[in-house]
C-alpha cells in the first residue's frame, strides 16, 4: 500500500468529519448539555431521551452520512484502501473528537454509514442484527454489541480486505459500550421505552 498526499488528506478530512456532532449542536441550541443529561452520550438514543424524536432522527441521519461521505471521499481521492482507512478515521473522529475534547459518541451510526458505503450488504446485515436483538430485548446497547461482535465475521465473508479495519472498528464500539456491558451483566441496564424518556442507557 502506497501512502501519498491524497491518502493522508482523505484520512484527515474523514477524521474531522467525524468530529461533527449533531446531538451536541442541537442540545446547545435547546439550552441543554447532552454530555450532562440522560446517559451523557452524544448519540441517537440519548438524544431521543433528552431532546425527543425529531432531534434523534436528525442526529441519526447526520451521523450515518458522516460515515458514508468519509468512505466515498477516500475512494474518490485515492483508492479502496484509503476508503477503508477513512472508515476507521471517521469512527475515531466521532468517538474521540479533538474539537470536543475527545468526548464523542459510541460510533454505531457512523460505523453503519461507513459500512453502507463499503458494502451495503454488510451494513444491512448489521442493521438486521441490531433490530432483531433490540426488538427481542429492548436493549439498544445489546443490539449494538451483538452487531459489533458479528462485524469481523461479516467482513471475512463479504469484504475480506476490510477485515483488519473492521476488527479495530468493532473493538472501538465494544470499548465505548463497556459501561453498558457492565450494567447488562448486573441487570441494571435500562430498556428502551418509546413512550417516555429514560435517564440511563445507551
Amino acid at each position: 500500500m502506497m501512502v501519498n498526499g491524497y491518502f493522508i488528506l482523505s484520512v484527515v478530512i474523514a477524521y474531522f468529519l467525524g468530529n461533527i456532532s449533531p446531538s451536541t449542536i442541537q442540545a446547545k441550541m435547546a439550552g441543554h448539555d447532552i454530555k450532562k443529561e440522560g446517559s451523557g452520550n452524544a448519540g441517537t438514543t440519548n438524544t431521543f431521551r433528552v431532546l425527543g424524536a425529531k432531534a434523534a432522527v436528525i442526529t441519526l441521519v447526520i451521523d450515518i452520512a458522516k460515515g458514508v461521505l468519509a468512505v466515498l471521499l477516500g475512494g474518490w481521492l485515492c483508492s479502496s484502501v484509503a476508503a477503508y482507512a477513512c472508515a476507521l478515521a471517521v469512527l475515531l473522529g466521532h468517538v474521540f473528537p479533538v474539537l470536543l475534547r475527545f468526548q464523542g459518541g459510541k460510533g454505531v451510526a457512523t460505523a453503519f454509514g461507513a459500512f453502507l458505503a463499503i458494502d451495503w450488504r454488510m451494513a444491512l446485515l448489521c442493521l438486521l442484527i441490531v433490530a432483531v436483538v433490540v426488538l427481542l430485548s429492548r436493549y439498544v446497547s445489546l443490539g449494538s454489541l451483538t452487531a459489533a461482535i458479528a462485524c469481523p465475521f461479516l467482513c471475512m465473508w463479504l469484504e475480506p480486505g476490510f477485515v483488519p479495519y473492521g476488527v479495530v472498528m468493532a473493538l472501538i464500539v465494544i470499548f465505548k459500550h463497556r459501561s453498558n456491558l457492565m450494567r447488562l451483566v448486573r441487570g441494571e441496564e435500562n430498556k428502551l421505552n418509546f413512550h417516555k424518556r429514560d435517564r440511563k442507557g445507551e
